[in-house]
């Protein structure tokens, strides 16, 4: 092993231990204190009950889980995990989307990030064809910000919106009340297709004893405004009840315990391992986030016996060769992908292979990988000429179009319109991975450094008050950090701009859950709009 193959591997453990740091800051919120609050009221973390709701010795697959941090809400810095727990895990061997409110943070409450968090979850649920388990906790919409978490589409009312909608599909809805469920937050209980409450531990009302009081004059206790005893026994808004909480888990199981089993829409193959061990990941992706890559190596390390079946090989060296194209087996699934490659700037053959591949495997209803490392298209009068404009809008169209299922995961440089044609964030992948080493932003803080000084010195001369030296580095250097900053994987994560930042040795793993999830829906017949080869 080489010295940069080892400065390479120490620098990536490193930063996936920063990493580490904000996981544990997210799952022990307030720390053990609130664990020991928690314990006097009867109740256990939502990611405890969450261990005993899933299959024994089957995985959990949280998704965003550093969400919340550093989003700065008036008076409130953090929302660690944004409040709520949400991933995917089997229960009776079906994959189910679970939603879990961590009632250590801020009570439950509902901010613009953990309804974004919230309703990112019911997408993929309803996207996938999901059963949805909510645990429900929750002191409803967070007040302070009413305007920003309650009138709106996408607000808090369209929670129940998706509810209603995935229930007429068929796909259940099951709450389990673990605590206070208020106002608004009382349709989590009475929305579902059955709703579980625990004796004198969950209540839902739409107001409060203090707000009846206020209303009515009428002085009652939660338990007898709506406990479970009121709403299983009297209203008959809830379904079920359960004296504690490892008896209600039991009874969500016992709900789902009859379901269907789920099926794949696509042939699998033997799964074999690959013949590149994971560390190789870590070796052999650079520090330098812009310095090129070898990414048939970094598939490698992913791939079924490390076996690539690639498109278009010798096609167009050294430009062409910008994106590689072809098949890849994740755990036995055949996956089509598009990857960057290099430095992974796109010239306009790239683009033209892309555009091509995605509509090939779309037309055989192979699932598509974008392993994501491009700092953007070729700019120039060359470029211009040769067709960048009208290759890289056939790259975002087939893009769009594309009826197969569809995962971008960045290891590297995410810039410009790059992101578009490699399936980002507003081309609504069914997953949306991020690395340690990716860096999603309009362009890199250099760059805009570059392009905002210029715009800068033309203001400062025409005001008759030039730029000195020490003002134009010190102008740079601002940028570059606001710039390479917003970029970063945490600054992303935290506001939901991924659903997962993965360790290098994670990907297999949650690339094969993930398409394993997006594909227990039929693939459709493709379909593509005007496109300009």
């Amino acid at each position: 092993m080489t010295n940069a193959m080892n400065e390479n591997r120490a620098f990536w453990e490193n930063e996936e231990n920063k990493l580490d740091e904000l996981l544990y800051q997210a799952m022990w919120p307030d720390g053990q204190e609130a664990v020991d609050r928690l314990a006097k009221q009867g109740k256990r973390p939502v990611r405890d009950l969450i261990q005993d709701l899933i299959d024994p010795d089957t995985e959990f697959y949280e998704l965003s889980r550093i969400a919340g941090f550093g989003v700065n809400y008036p008076g409130v810095e953090d929302v660690p995990c944004g409040g709520v727990v949400t991933g995917i895990g089997k229960i009776h061997g079906n994959w189910t989307m679970i939603f879990g409110n961590d009632s250590r943070v801020k009570a439950g409450t509902y901010f613009p990030i953990t309804l974004k968090k919230h309703m990112r979850a019911q997408a993929i649920a309803e996207r996938c064809g999901l059963n949805c388990v909510y645990i429900a906790d929750s002191g409803g919409a967070f007040l302070p910000m009413q305007a920003d978490v309650f009138p709106d589409d996408q607000h808090f009312g369209s929670m129940f919106y998706n509810m209603a909608r995935m229930s007429a599909q068929g796909l259940k809805q099951i709450t389990l009340s673990t605590g206070g469920n208020t106002a608004g937050g009382a349709y989590m209980v009475f929305m579902a297709c059955q709703a579980v409450m625990i004796d004198k531990l969950a209540y839902s009302f739409l107001g409060g004893p203090p707000l009846v009081k206020m209303a009515t004059g009428e002085v009652i206790s939660a338990e007898d405004l709506g406990g479970a005893r009121v709403h299983t026994q009297i209203s008959g808004g809830a379904d079920h009840f359960c004296r504690n909480q490892a008896e209600a888990i039991e009874r969500v199981r016992e709900i789902l315990s009859l379901e269907a089993p789920q099926k794949i829409h696509l042939h699998r193959y033997e799964e074999v391992p690959p013949q590149l061990p994971v560390e190789s990941i870590y070796e052999n992706l650079p520090a330098a986030v812009q310095q090129g890559i070898d990414v048939r190596k970094f598939l490698a390390a992913v791939a079924d016996d490390s076996q690539l079946v690639e498109y278009k090989k010798d096609y167009a060296p050294g430009r062409g060769d910008n994106i590689v194209t072809g098949k890849i087996r994740i755990k036995g699934l055949p996956i089509g992908v598009i990857a960057s490659n290099q430095v992974g700037i796109i010239f306009f053959e790239a683009a033209r292979k892309a555009a091509e591949w995605i509509i090939r495997c779309s037309q055989e209803k192979v699932p598509l990988l974008f392993v994501q490392n491009s700092p953007g298209y070729m700019v120039g009068s060359e470029s211009e000429h040769m067709g960048i404009g009208k290759y890289g809008a056939d790259m975002v169209r087939a893009v769009s179009c594309a009826q197969v299922p569809r995962i971008q995961l960045v290891i590297g440089p995410d810039n410009g319109a790059a992101n578009y044609g490699m399936c980002g964030r507003a081309y609504r992948p069914h997953f949306l991975f991020h690395t340690m080493r990716s860096r999603t932003s309009v362009m890199s803080g250099r760059s805009a450094a570059g392009v905002l000084l210029s715009i800068e010195e033309r203001k400062r001369e025409v005001s008759g008050k030039p730029m000195t030296e020490e003002e134009k580095q010190a102008f740079r250097e601002k940028m570059i950090d606001k710039y390479d900053g917003e970029a970063h994987p945490f600054y992303c994560g935290a506001r939901l701009l991924s659903d997962r930042v993965l360790k290098f040795h994670e990907i297999r793993d949650w690339l094969a859950m993930a398409f394993e999830v997006s594909l227990l829906k039929e693939i459709g017949a493709p379909a593509f709009g005007n496109l300009r080869f």
